[in-house]
């Protein structure tokens, strides 16, 4: 079977940490080529790989003509690069959100479907093996209805993990679009709709620069949501956590209530109003101070592409989750609610 080339588009600590080393022990995945604007970024990464690095994506595109693109990028280039890509035949796999606006994703989706390839966004929490577990059990039917619902994402900033610290582009709004709501809220919205298998109805903010003094976005949120089927609930997310992280999921059921904590030993909590309670824990791999699981986004995409299945979060999944996004910032701005049709 051919090996797949690849296309790292964005070299900064999201490549780092997932995109590369992933790709690098997939069986499946033949040469790997990178391409930053900060050059040495991308020749340091071709230098351990063996390749070759590039400044611009279109000179990556045009002298490697990889079989996939992962980009890694500023929201804000997200478009270009993945229409680009597309129309180069290459695969693209692009890191959430997919675009700052609903034009610029229609327009990587369009791109898609006109090039016959596959395009797929990085939201990776529904890889997470107790969002499974806890989907699985939700669909069985004994918890009954969900009624309510309380999803929390936080950590110190991306001042403590990007590649330019202090200076890293989260904190630019030409770049960024919005601040944690865009970050961390994304996560979150998408994983709800994922897990209650449900739309957005009506959609309530309030965001807030609280702490960070280096940018006017939004370090702090609280999304109001009501689902199509009746079930309400908030969403709130922060770049000021002081002890790590913090990712919460608490769901309330006709007959009982299901916890998710992504670092309790135990991950997925299920207290039933009979008295009954269900435990599940999954192992973990902690790395440094953080833990860590392989995140299986790039595993998946690589089968799709292989098998030329759809991928688990389509192109159209990703501007869902982005249309919600951009309708609590409008809510935030507007001070009223956001109605979906």
């Amino acid at each position: 079977m051919k090996k797949l080339n690849v296309g790292i588009i964005g070299c900064g600590s999201i490549a780092r940490l997932r995109h590369i080393p992933e790709y690098a022990v997939n069986p499946n995945v033949g040469n790997i080529t990178f391409c930053d604007y900060k050059i040495e970024r991308a020749e340091k990464f071709a230098s351990s790989y063996g390749s070759r690095a590039y400044v611009t994506h279109k000179e990556l595109l045009l002298h490697e003509k990889p079989d996939i693109v992962s980009i890694c990028t500023p929201l804000a280039s997200h478009a270009n690069i993945a229409v680009d890509s597309a129309n180069s035949g290459a695969h693209v796999l692009c890191e959430k959100p997919i675009a700052s606006s609903e034009v610029d994703a229609i327009a990587m989706i369009e791109a898609a479907k006109r090039n016959n390839v596959l395009l797929m966004i990085g939201h990776n929490q529904r890889f997470f093996p107790w969002h499974i577990k806890a989907k699985e059990i939700i669909k069985e039917g004994r918890l009954g209805k969900p009624l309510s619902f309380r999803s929390m994402f936080s950590h110190s900033g991306p001042e403590h993990w990007s590649a330019d610290g202090i200076n890293s582009w989260f904190f630019d709004k030409s770049q960024a679009m919005a601040g944690v709501v865009a970050d961390l809220g994304i996560h979150k919205v998408d994983i709800i709709r994922w897990l209650l298998e449900d739309d957005v109805a009506e959609v309530g903010a309030t965001m807030q620069t609280l702490c960070k003094t280096n940018t006017e976005l939004d370090d702090n949120a609280v999304i109001m949501l009501r689902m199509k089927n009746g079930a309400i609930g908030v969403v709130e997310v922060s770049w000021t956590f002081p002890n790590g992280e913090k990712n919460t999921t608490e769901i309330i059921f006709e007959r009982g209530i299901m916890k998710i904590d992504d670092y309790l030993t135990e991950n997925v909590i299920v207290e039933f109003s009979n008295g009954t309670i269900e435990k599940y824990s999954f192992k973990q791999q902690t790395i440094g101070k953080r833990v860590q699981i392989n995140s299986m986004v790039i595993d998946n995409f690589v089968n799709s592409v292989l098998n030329q299945t759809k991928p688990l979060i389509s192109g159209e999944e990703g501007l869902k989750a982005l249309e919600i996004i951009l309708a609590a910032i409008s809510s935030n701005e507007e001070k009223k609610l956001s109605l979906f049709k």
